[in-house]
């Protein structure tokens, strides 16, 4: 995994209680499953496989959620993004597509049951998600789209302008689209709940604990650190936007952005009680979104597309600040004291892809801004395909790791694609 960069704090490490760093590996060690990644593809896995009476143990090169998982916005959306269900169907076939879709549509309340049963602390809330349409032609689009994923049970709907601006305080969207599963956690604390839930079941997690090798030892796999070796049957690397060359092809395989967030401190009564005042999360439709939400002591979080030089620096902070007052003209002159960002991976199909290269390896990755939700999803379907379940009966396809095509030529536009995108963006909100 890529050496973790000194980015700013998130409002997430700064509002968790204090955690007790996990120790770095200093042996060699032996289990049935060793995973590569603690944030939320891993543990999930490692916690489905220790119940399954395995043993299983967790390396990451910063700690339990250091990655994206801990930096997130914290929405727990349903749906796959951008591709439309006949064009899912197109990618996967109509058999994969029944059963993908289902995942989706459900992964929500996967989420919220699996907080329920282990009783995770993470300010769980479940008031649904408000998808707010910027232009005409999102709209259009978006009418169409509900209609398929309602006949495959999604259950949402289209409001109009007069409720939009009920439940969420912005007039600057005429129409909008709510999904009554989505919801919103603490990220952080929902990936350290998932952890001390793998513990309590014997998962072992180690902390500042790079895999720098990985490679057959006969009929088993080593997984080597700067500081010991954990030797295993299987190995589940969950690296998603932090992948680099452990893994032959995995890092071209997908292209990494960085959505960053900022948030305010806790805003008065006469500021904060217009938005969104029934607890629902937010987005919109745009090319280059936004996504928003309130926070149980009364805080704003308000988050988009950033950009990450190669000295680890964040930027477009300020263009956030002036898009939240855009949308929320509740939030002029705001302090915004948390600025933070995180790093996810983007495949070329826009879909979840999960990869086994070699026998005892199996690799899962690509949600695609959809994070939260679906990385518990895939977390769990590798641990089924680990205790016995065939690749033709799980919702992601196995597929072939292929790299991205003309990868670094895109990675190299990306800055001028974004702001391209933008202007189109501004053009059709006007």
């Amino acid at each position: 995994m890529t050496t973790p960069l000194n980015w700013p704090e998130s409002l997430w490490t700064h509002s968790a209680p204090d955690e007790v760093e996990n120790p770095p590996l200093t042996n060699h060690l032996t289990a049935d499953v060793a995973v590569i990644g603690a944030g939320y593809t891993g543990l999930r896995a490692a916690l489905a496989l220790a119940e399954a009476g395995l043993s299983v143990i967790v390396l990451d090169a910063g700690d339990v959620g250091w990655g994206a998982s801990g930096r997130t916005g914290g929405q727990v959306n349903p749906m796959m993004p951008f591709n439309s269900p006949q064009r899912i169907k197109e990618l996967v076939g109509e058999r994969i597509f029944e059963t993908l879709a289902e995942q989706s549509l459900n992964s929500a309340d996967e989420v919220f049951d699996l907080i329920n049963t282990y009783q995770i602390d993470c300010q769980a809330r479940q008031n649904g998600w408000l998808r707010v349409h910027h232009s005409k032609a999102a709209q259009k689009k978006a009418t169409t789209d509900i209609a398929n994923w309602n006949a495959v049970g999604a259950n949402m709907r289209i409001v109009e302008r007069d409720e939009v601006v009920a439940i969420s305080g912005s007039r600057a969207y005429r129409t909008g689209t709510v999904n009554p599963r989505g919801g919103a956690v603490h990220p952080l604390m929902f990936v350290r709940g998932l952890a001390s839930a793998g513990k309590a079941r014997g998962v072992q997690i180690f902390g500042q604990s790079a895999v720098t090798g990985l490679a057959k030892a006969g009929a088993k796999w080593a997984a080597t650190t700067q500081g010991g070796s954990v030797t295993s049957e299987w190995v589940v690397v969950a690296t998603n936007g932090y992948s680099d060359g452990l893994v032959q092809g995995l890092a071209s395989s997908v292209i990494p952005i960085t959505p960053i967030q900022i948030a305010t401190d806790p805003l008065p009564p006469d500021i904060i009680d217009e938005i969104l005042p029934e607890g629902h999360t937010i987005s919109d439709s745009r090319r280059v979104i936004m996504y928003a939400r309130r926070e149980p002591d009364n805080r704003m979080v308000y988050g988009g597309h950033g950009e990450c030089d190669k000295q680890g620096n964040l930027s477009g902070f300020d263009w956030l600040v002036n898009d939240a007052e855009r949308v929320f003209p509740q939030l002029r002159g705001v302090t915004w004291s948390h600025r933070w960002g995180g790093r996810i991976a983007v495949t070329e199909d826009h879909l979840p892809h999960l990869h086994e290269p070699q026998q005892g390896l199996i690799v899962g990755l690509g949600y695609n801004g959809r994070g939260v939700a679906m990385s518990n999803v895939m977390g769990r379907v590798m641990a089924e395909r680990i205790l016995g379940a065939t690749p033709e009966t799980l919702p992601f396809p196995v597929t072939k790791i292929a790299g991205i095509p003309l990868r670094n030529l895109k990675m190299i536009g990306m800055k001028h694609v974004i702001r391209w995108m933008k202007f189109l963006d501004y053009l059709e909100t006007r």
